[in-house]
């Protein structure tokens, strides 16, 4: 950051000037033909990624003649729930949708694309668009008060010399990103063919895969399906010990789980905990997310519990069953009940599921590869996501310190 500093000492030693966005910058509003885009670059506010990570591809177009209309350096952000953090320097001309701000720079001799793009992609944006939101269930930005936000104009030459120190950054963090696919690909060809335990098409090369013994799942495990006691009942959210489960946990802590982000007090349960080391799957609505539990808990309706019985202790280990409830999730998928309007997975159907318990041998060195694939692709506390959380959080950093300027005339 030498370089910079002496830019700035050099550039600007009486400080920077603020600009609101509106003054630098206008939302568009010119309209383009729906057919003269196409689902490459179309991008709704559904195609922007939240946390700033670009865009997907669109599937479909709107059944409408018009759109709006971008060019390529344009910045387009999210204006629905504004906390998704959602914004994207477009790469290419298209159309987008009116739940998205299309803004464009008035003169990028004084303003970078690239520099207000990390501006706007920057935490107090967010926060700031956030303020002024409208609407409790379903926020939306204030269009007025997003073109009155305050935005540092240094000379041109210390935003190209930001902007290449940020995009060092990024650019480390998207590779890094790129080789955590590439190993989510391996991983799921390595855990689909180890986990590969058909009695179908069988031949002769396959025939301890024959000889495995399969054993339903009502057989091996006890099932017992999760409540949510009456909110009603002071003691169920206050002074909370036990963990109580929702699909928040898997979804944000991982599949190997030691604690919820929410407790009840011993007070709201009936029935039993559900025992350490037994496993948990989402049942209702979102079917198949499961998780490994390490700890006496509970759960909501939403998922039911899996508890292997005392007579299958010796022949199953439990983290051989955490891997191929992955087999086991996508079955209950393909299986559910979708005719009530919220898919779900029945206690009865569940239970049906044929289940294979290979010699122990066989289960350890599944275990064995597949754990070390895992955590190295979906451990937060080390491997490749460690590292990308890491690499995000220096950037985040970095990107709020240098775009941070004293103001001229302050």
């Amino acid at each position: 950051m030498s370089r910079l500093s002496e830019m700035i000492k050099e550039l600007c030693p009486d400080g920077v000037e603020y600009k609101k966005l509106g003054e630098i910058a206008h939302y568009v509003k010119d309209r383009i033909k729906i057919s003269d885009i196409d689902t490459r670059n179309y991008v709704g506010v559904e195609h922007l990624r939240q946390n700033t990570e670009g865009r997907e591809m669109s599937v479909t177009l709107p059944e409408v003649d018009f759109v709006i209309s971008f060019r390529q350096e344009d910045i387009l952000i999210g204006n629905i729930r504004p906390y998704l953090k959602k914004a994207w320097l477009a790469d290419c001309n298209g159309g987008t949708n009116g739940d998205v701000l299309t803004i464009r720079i008035v003169d990028k001799m004084y303003v970078s694309p690239q520099y207000l793009f990390y501006i706007l992609s920057s935490e107090q944006f967010f926060m700031y668009d956030m303020k002024y939101a409208k609407g409790a269930k379903m926020p939306r930005g204030d269009k007025k008060a997003v073109m009155n936000y305050a935005i540092p104009v240094p000379p041109l030459a210390i935003q190209n010399e930001i902007v290449k120190m940020l995009d060092n950054f990024t650019e480390l963090t998207a590779e890094l990103t790129a080789e955590l696919q590439l190993r989510k690909k391996q991983y799921s060809f390595y855990r689909d063919s180890l986990l590969n335990f058909s009695r179908d098409d069988v031949d002769d090369t396959a025939s301890s895969i024959a000889e495995t013994p399969h054993y339903m799942v009502g057989d091996i495990f006890h099932i017992q399906n999760g409540y949510t006691p009456s909110k009603k009942e002071d003691t169920y959210w206050e002074n909370g010990t036990i963990p109580w489960y929702r699909l928040e946990d898997i979804r944000t802590q991982g599949r190997i789980l030691y604690d919820a982000i929410q407790h009840i007090h011993s007070s709201g349960v009936k029935g039993n905990l559900y025992p350490t080391k037994s496993l948990l799957m989402s049942t209702t609505a979102t079917i198949g997310e499961y998780a490994l539990l390490m700890t006496p808990s509970l759960s909501n309706q939403q998922m039911t519990n899996f508890a292997i019985k005392k007579e299958f202790e010796d022949v199953l280990d439990v983290k051989f069953a955490f891997y191929y409830f992955h087999v086991f999730a996508e079955w209950c998928k393909k299986n559910a009940n979708q005719s009530g309007g919220m898919p779900i997975i029945t206690t009865g159907k569940l239970k049906i599921f044929s289940f294979p318990i290979p010699p122990l041998e066989t289960q350890a060195k599944i275990v064995s590869i597949l754990d070390r694939f895992d955590a190295l692709c979906h451990d937060l506390t080390q491997g490749l996501p460690a590292e990308i959380a890491a690499r995000k959080k220096q950037y985040e950093y970095y990107r709020d310190k240098l775009l941070t300027f004293p103001r001229k005339g302050a």
